[in-house]
């Protein structure tokens, strides 16, 4: 008799996609219907829409009920059930984004003025968890790099860093006896990994404005790398000189590391990472899928990496 052990089961092995979400329908429409009631007026799930890019996959798309239910952001708390349950407290309106450090021209932005940038594109990425996990999601966004060069990097800048809002009236998991994670939750990336053109700044999914749960009302989408990286409801971006700490590598450093790229050959201490359950394909007893090199991006962002060790720097 095999005999697994709790470190050996993922936390989304636990309960079938299925049997979740029949389990949980009645307390979809609940959730759903207060968190339209709490969001701030004008930024209620308005249309969004954006050219198609041709980075985007052909590959189906995970529904929309998936990808705004099934959710990491532990400032709601663990449970994948927990974002879309309680986020509806976060007010996302007023909001502004301070791009300040290593920079000629620091600003701060309105995400009024980000969300009616000409620069909009709808972009269906393969999004992959380190968990095991994948989505196929179609953000509204625009590149990181417009933003970029809007406030000019000075020669000395080799890294941004990310911060999330930190609002603990907002966000009821950050009241957590026994917090998960130092808040507030910051992230970073290479300089040359942020003007990637792949690098999104997510202001919208399935055509309409980002919902609380999946990171109201600007975040970071880097679809080469696992979804710890990908920054929710960013507040700050500042250029520095040094590489930035990043939350779960400070809190785990031998388990995430500060690269993060999807990579089938480097397992996690707890896990293999040679192949993935697509969310939407069968539950938990789905056929697992071959696990592609940085996502399947490689093609796109393999030089980036010439010359590293990508087992010490995963």
């Amino acid at each position: 008799m095999l005999i697994r052990r709790p470190d050996d089961v993922l936390p989304s092995e636990i309960t079938p996609r299925e049997v979740y979400f029949n389990r949980r329908q009645w307390m979809a429409g609940a959730a759903g219907l207060a968190l339209t009631a709490s969001l701030p007026k004008g930024l209620e799930a308005a249309p969004l829409s954006g050219a198609k890019s041709p980075f985007s996959t052909d590959e189906k798309k995970t529904s929309r009920e998936d990808v705004t239910s099934y959710n990491n952001y532990y400032e709601f708390g663990t449970g994948k059930e927990d974002p879309a349950a309680k986020a509806g407290s976060l007010k996302t309106a007023p909001w502004t984004v301070k791009v300040d450090g290593m920079v000629g021209k620091p600003a701060e932005f309105a995400i009024e003025d980000l969300i009616k940038s000409p620069a909009l594109e709808e972009r269906i990425y393969r999004m992959r968890c380190v968990e095991g996990w994948s989505m196929v999601i179609p953000w509204v966004g625009f590149p990181l790099a417009d933003l970029i060069k809007r406030v000019e990097p000075l020669g000395s800048a080799k890294y941004i860093a990310f911060e999330t809002a930190f609002r603990p009236d907002e966000m009821p998991g950050l009241d957590s006896i026994f917090p998960v994670l130092e808040w507030p939750y910051v992230e970073g990336l290479r300089l040359d990994e942020a003007m990637n053109p792949l690098t999104l700044l997510a202001v919208g999914l399935y055509g309409e404005t980002l919902p609380n749960q999946n990171g109201a009302p600007i975040r970071l989408v880097v679809p080469w790398k696992y979804g710890f990286k990908g920054i929710k409801s960013i507040t700050r971006i500042s250029f520095v000189d040094k590489q930035p700490p990043t939350s779960w590598n400070k809190q785990a450093p031998s388990e995430y590391g500060f690269y993060a790229n999807v990579n089938p050959n480097v397992d996690h201490p707890r896990w293999s990472q040679a192949t993935e359950r697509r969310i939407g394909e069968g539950g938990l007893f789905a056929k697992r899928r071959p696990t592609l090199m940085f996502n399947g991006y490689a093609e796109q962002v393999a030089s980036l990496y010439t010359g590293m060790d990508l087992r010490k720097l995963y």
